[in-house]
């Protein structure tokens, strides 16, 4: 369950930032939000993370339904960890956000700007927090066989 509350809770706060930053702000504007620590500037990033490999939006499709499907087969296949439930919950939840821009866009939602890192937003951090997460329980705190 704490997987499927996971994917909800951060697909409706990815989707809702996102039509709140397109309904508020032209692509480029750019506003300061924390001091000089964060900024909120829309971007439409036509690549994958950071803006890499541009104009490649099938690939990015295809990858995401892979994740996707393999990670809800996995969750109802096994018995999962309670916190792995939630790290891959942030997966798939951020996944899906990006591929609902895709599909629908042709591009991604970005607006989180930190000044020294490309602009992203909440299906980024919940994939790279979610994976960092994942791994880090992998390697320290899933009992062997």
């Amino acid at each position: 369950m704490r997987f499927w509350i996971t994917i909800l809770s951060v697909l409706a706060l990815d989707q809702i930032t996102k039509w709140w930053v397109v309904s508020s702000y032209q692509v480029g504007e750019s506003h300061p939000l924390l001091g000089q620590w964060l900024y909120l500037t829309y971007v439409q990033n036509r690549g994958a993370a950071f803006g890499i490999l541009p104009g490649q939006s099938w690939f990015f499709l295809i990858a995401a339904v892979l994740v996707i499907l393999g990670l809800i087969i996995y969750n109802h296949r096994y018995t999962v960890e309670k916190l792995v439930q939630i790290w891959t919950g942030l997966i798939v939840a951020g996944a899906a956000g990006n591929f609902i821009d895709r599909l629908r866009l042709q591009y991604v939602i970005d607006f989180l700007d930190l000044r020294w890192w490309p602009v992203f937003n909440f299906a980024d951090a919940a994939v790279v927090v979610g994976g960092f997460l994942l791994v880090i329980h992998m390697l320290f705190f899933m009992k062997e066989g």
